[in-house]
């Protein structure tokens, strides 16, 4: 498996043990060259996105990645967490409604999220 998915499947693990809403896998090899992928995921209040946010960093640090940089922590409206690769978006639904990121990149390929679970 290669890095990016391999990144990408811990991260969705880490934002399902953490219950979070609505995770969409977006590939966007074919549409830029900033990442592989975009995961973006909702959480219902400040202290479950930032449960969210904290539980990919610890998945992700375990395996040896780090984070390039994480913004919007302290707000938790919005997490982003860049890891070169894989980007994640931890949302709240009213800021995921409102950015509206999945109509944005819409000219990537969604992927099912069962894919990168097993």
């Amino acid at each position: 498996m290669d890095e990016s998915k391999n990144m990408t499947k811990l991260a969705v693990k880490a934002l399902q043990d953490r219950k979070a809403g609505d995770i969409r896998v977006i590939d966007i090899r074919s549409v830029s060259v900033i990442a592989d992928y975009f995961l973006i995921a909702s959480g219902s209040n400040p202290r479950q996105i930032k449960a969210l946010s904290d539980s990919v960093e610890e998945t992700l640090g375990r395996a040896g990645y780090e984070p390039r940089q994480i913004e919007g922590y302290n707000s938790a409206s919005w997490i982003l967490m860049d890891y070169g690769d894989i980007i994640i978006h931890i949302f709240s639904e009213e800021s995921r409604i409102f950015y509206d990121l999945e109509r944005i990149w819409r000219d990537g390929k969604d992927i099912d999220v069962s894919e990168f679970t097993e």
